[in-house]
């Protein structure tokens, strides 16, 4: 019996998502008396692969097939699901992220697996097995049973925090056997936005929306971002106009994001919005309208011009960093 965790790599490295996954599938692992195994995918070297154990992982799987390069939804769960199966897993934990959406829900048919997406903290109980999740946009939680021998999480990014619980991993490369039908449908072309942050991985988020007037006025957006190592981001209308590409919508209806600090510039908070960025450590609001929405949901606000403001806060914070 073992917690399995699909550590996704990018480009043969691991992101700090990855940790936060590997450490709560050892928490999981504790409670059932059990060990974790990590299963990746790809061209990654030993070493790095090692790097998971500082986290709890006690064995890495290298799958080693090299058609496994390009994403298919259909070839990873297939290969999971051997993976899973050689080392006797009760629980499989993913991220809540693209990957995750795409595998989990066709591994959970393939081994009979009951699924909770998006999980947001450890299971209350594992007799019965009883997980939280977030529901109605993130206004309520619910505790979901899963009563199935096998159990399939994914967890919301930034739920759960790392922390190094150090073992000697150890690393086997395992072949897969593919079924051709998996390759039904294959990427005819993956861009990847090279040199900027994605709004996904970063730990501060500054967002725009349409009290910016224009994508002429997003230089100061930008200008806080590099300074506090931030990505940016931009609410739907914003994306829908051209204004910012569509890899940096947040919200329901976009990516789902969950920063240390979220800085929303000139967004009124449409209830589509906050339920993508709700699950944000702290969230400010600057916005010249009083009764706009996301005050009622920020921790800080500033009711104000964005052309007043933002520039302000750039200085502030420039001379913070060079005095600190």
């Amino acid at each position: 019996m073992a917690v399995l965790i699909y550590t996704q790599n990018y480009d043969g490295k691991f992101k700090k998502s990855v940790f936060e996954l590997v450490t709560y599938g050892k928490s999981v692992a504790d409670m059932l008396g059990t060990d974790v195994v990590a299963v990746t995918t790809g061209n990654i070297d030993d070493n790095t692969a090692k790097e998971l154990g500082k986290y709890g992982a006690s064995k890495i799987v290298k799958i080693t097939n090299s058609e496994l390069n390009d994403f298919s939804a259909q070839a990873y769960a297939s290969a999971i699901e051997q993976v899973a199966k050689n080392t006797d897993a009760e629980v499989i934990v993913f991220g809540n992220n693209p990957h995750g959406r795409a595998i989990a829900p066709r591994l959970s048919v393939k081994l009979t697996a009951g699924f909770v997406a998006g999980a947001v903290a450890l299971p209350s109980s594992t007799s019965p097995f009883t997980v939280r999740k977030r529901v109605y946009s993130g206004k309520a939680f619910a505790d979901v049973l899963i009563k199935t021998d096998k159990k399939i999480i994914s967890l919301n990014q930034n739920s759960y925090k790392t922390e190094e619980n150090p073992v000697d991993a150890g690393v086997e490369e395992f072949t897969a056997e593919i079924p051709a039908n998996a390759y039904a449908v294959k990427p005819v072309e993956v861009i990847k936005s090279g040199g900027k942050l994605s709004v996904t991985d970063a730990e501060i988020l500054v967002s725009g929306g349409r009290g910016l007037k224009g994508p002429e006025n997003w230089g100061m957006i930008e200008e806080m971002a590099e300074i506090l190592g931030a990505g940016t981001s931009c609410s739907r209308p914003v994306s829908d106009l051209g204004w910012r590409p569509h890899s940096e919508h947040v919200g329901q209806t976009g990516k789902v994001v969950a920063p240390n600090l979220y800085i929303a510039v000139g967004i009124s908070g449409a209830i589509q919005h906050l339920a993508g960025v709700n699950g944000s450590k702290v969230m400010v609001c600057i916005n010249t309208d009083p009764d706009a929405p996301f005050f009622e949901a920020a921790d800080y606000g500033i009711i104000g011009d964005a052309f007043e403001v933002v520039p302000k806060l750039n200085e502030a914070f420039k001379k913070f960093k060079a005095e600190n």
